[in-house]
């Protein structure tokens, strides 16, 4: 890790890549949410990447009993 990374768990917005391990859900999983829940405010298109805002997607997966 450079001095220039921050830290996964200090991260604003996540990759699917981190996301998935961050939260341990697998990138396809991600991806289905994403495509169920094209109105929702827990990521952000930049360009064609998803980034996963990673504190709307914590309250959103903690109203979650089943993925």
């Amino acid at each position: 890790m450079n001095n220039t990374d921050v830290p996964i768990w200090e991260k604003y917005s996540l990759t699917l890549e981190e996301a998935s391990k961050y939260f341990r859900i697998g990138e396809k999983k991600l991806r289905r949410l994403v495509e169920e829940n094209p109105n929702a405010d827990w990521y952000i298109m930049n360009g064609n990447r998803i980034q996963i805002k990673r504190k709307p997607f914590e309250k959103f997966f903690d109203t979650l009993t089943v993925i």
